[in-house]
């Protein structure tokens, strides 16, 4: 009979019969296994430590402060404590009731770009701090009090700060810090307006002192040229003391050429110094130096696509800004500018000059009825070529010598009518009191839907019609063609003929029907110059403009 050999339990029999026992002795393991880790560790690092020898390692030394050979440190610090920021405040206004439905003027169904085109030039007019437009949607909330920030510099120890107008415009309140203002909650002095300039967007504030206050040094705009370094100070994004550098890009620039009301350009005293010195938010109305010290510009605008800096900058000329400043602070504290009561079409293409015998000149569009202009006998079509013997190159030329001159005094005008030269004593008036005699009327409220003719669609790639005799009632016209159609890359489409402008003469002959314009047209010879005089039914008061080119 075979009996059942006898043997020990297994470990894992055991491990299933006290579970209890095994669970304490694997902590046990593990906490003898952790102890004995951490010794050897400690004994790892205490020996790497041990191995470490930093006995020769020196400590660092600050050096004492060395002053370089950089200019822009030394004239920041020259300039910078007659640079102040300026903060303005404009109370909660009652919101205008609008009609329901109504849009901002120029905006038309699916079509923005004439709202696109006025976010543009508000963009211009108030980039670096301006007050917003004339409704709250350009400035905040309905009945939120708005805030803005500026740059300006003393001039004159008793308080005396030239900025530009758009940071003050329509403020209700203006405060000033200087450099020397301890930097706390306080807004900082307050300040009043002493006289605006809109034309060159130019203002004038002070400030209460018992003290004399830094000034900054002028300088000669005209001396300042392309390539010249340029260090631009403000308060950009309310950093105040702010230093930037960069150079003259280019002078005698114009950053908006669109017409105002009748035609005239809005920015006719806007010239600036260009430069990439980078100007921010907050930089308007602070100074351009140069590298003498002395401020040859004032910053008021940049051209953007990020609202930042793109290295394309622009300043008012400082002589510009004396010349305004000096008035400003005169008894009446307002810029009297002379006029001898014409307009002018810009930018004329060089056929005009050809085809009217003139190289360098002024052709005058409209003649400002009761302006000395008129008085004088001059007439639309001629063409001022002197001022008092001295020659005109073009239009800013003749705006820059007769707006500076006296009220009152008289000049002596050349001119050009039919190729032969004459003179006229002309009186100088007051240019604003000249512009507000002009009527505005920019709307064309003719519905008649001219009878379209076919002459000169081949050679000029236009149609035209009669004109309406509401619309020759408007212009002042007996006659003449309006256009009704152009062909996109024709001649008329290249050189600027726009639909529904009228034309009154080709290349100096008269168009009043169609029979005229149709014979001036045929005269027209390929390679020849062609110049139109147009006249528009939405601006009636602009007068005659003139479009030409070559035809090919």
């Amino acid at each position: 009979m075979e009996t059942p050999s006898s043997s020990k339990p297994s470990f894992f029999q055991k491990t299933r019969n006290h579970p209890l026992a095994t669970s304490f002795t694997l902590l046990a393991t593990l906490s003898v296994g952790i102890l004995a880790g951490s010794v050897l560790t400690r004994n790892v690092s205490g020996m790497e430590q041990q191995h470490i020898d930093s006995s020769d390692a020196r400590p660092l030394v600050i050096p004492s402060p060395v002053t370089l050979s950089n200019g822009f440190s030394q004239i920041a610090k020259q300039v910078g404590p007659a640079v102040v920021n300026i903060n303005t405040e404009s109370l909660p206004k009652p919101a205008a009731v609008k009609p329901r439905g109504s849009r901002r003027r120029g905006q038309q169904n699916g079509d923005d770009d004439s709202q696109q085109q006025g976010d543009m030039q508000d963009f211009f007019n108030r980039f670096f701090g301006g007050q917003g437009g004339d409704d709250d949607s350009d400035g905040g909330p309905a009945g939120s009090e708005r805030r803005a920030l500026g740059s300006g510099y003393i001039v004159d120890p008793r308080g005396y700060i030239i900025t530009n107008n758009h940071v003050v415009d329509k403020a209700d309140k203006i405060f000033v810090k200087l450099s020397s203002d301890p930097d706390r909650g306080d807004p900082g002095r307050p300040a009043h307006v002493i006289g605006v300039d809109k034309d060159t967007d130019i203002a004038v504030i002070k400030i209460d002192t018992k003290d004399p206050l830094p000034t900054v040094k002028l300088g000669n705009s005209d001396g300042a040229q392309v390539g010249d370094w340029v260090l631009a100070i403000g308060s950009p994004f309310g950093l105040s003391q702010t230093v930037s550098a960069g150079i003259v890009s280019a002078k005698n620039r114009a950053i908006d050429e669109a017409p105002g009301a009748n035609g005239v350009a809005t920015n006719q005293f806007q010239r600036f110094i260009q430069t990439d010195a980078a100007i921010n938010p907050g930089n308007s109305g602070g100074p351009l130096v140069d590298m003498t010290g002395a401020v040859v510009g004032m910053n008021t605008a940049i051209y953007t696509q990020s609202m930042g800096s793109q290295g394309v900058g622009f300043a008012m000329p400082s002589n510009t800004v004396a010349n305004v400043y000096n008035m400003l602070i005169g008894p009446d504290h307002k810029v009297v500018r002379g006029s001898i009561g014409i307009q002018f079409q810009e930018g004329q293409s060089s056929a005009v000059g050809r085809v009217y015998g003139f190289k360098n000149g002024v052709m005058v569009s409209v003649i400002t009825p009761g302006g000395g202009a008129a008085k004088a006998g001059l007439e639309p079509q001629d063409v001022i070529v002197s001022v008092d013997g001295r020659p005109i190159k073009d239009g800013d030329d003749l705006v820059a010598d007769i707006s500076a001159r006296h009220v009152g005094s008289t000049v002596k005008l050349g001119y050009l009518r039919g190729g032969k030269e004459q003179t006229a004593s002309v009186i100088i008036g007051d240019r604003a009191k000249l512009a507000s005699d002009v009527a505005s009327n920019d709307n064309d409220d003719s519905g008649n839907t001219p009878q379209e003719s076919d002459a000169g669609q081949n050679k000029l790639g236009i149609k035209v019609a009669a004109v309406p005799a509401s619309v020759a009632g408007k212009l002042g016209i007996k006659g003449g063609v309006i256009i009704t159609e152009i062909r996109p890359g024709s001649f008329a489409d290249e050189i600027g003929l726009s639909k529904q402008a009228v034309i009154t003469e080709i290349n100096r002959r008269p168009v009043t029907d169609e029979s005229s314009y149709r014979a001036a047209v045929n005269s027209l010879q390929s390679g020849s110059d062609a110049v139109f005089v147009i006249r528009y039914p939405g601006a009636a008061n602009r007068g005659s403009s003139f479009v030409g080119g070559t035809l090919p």
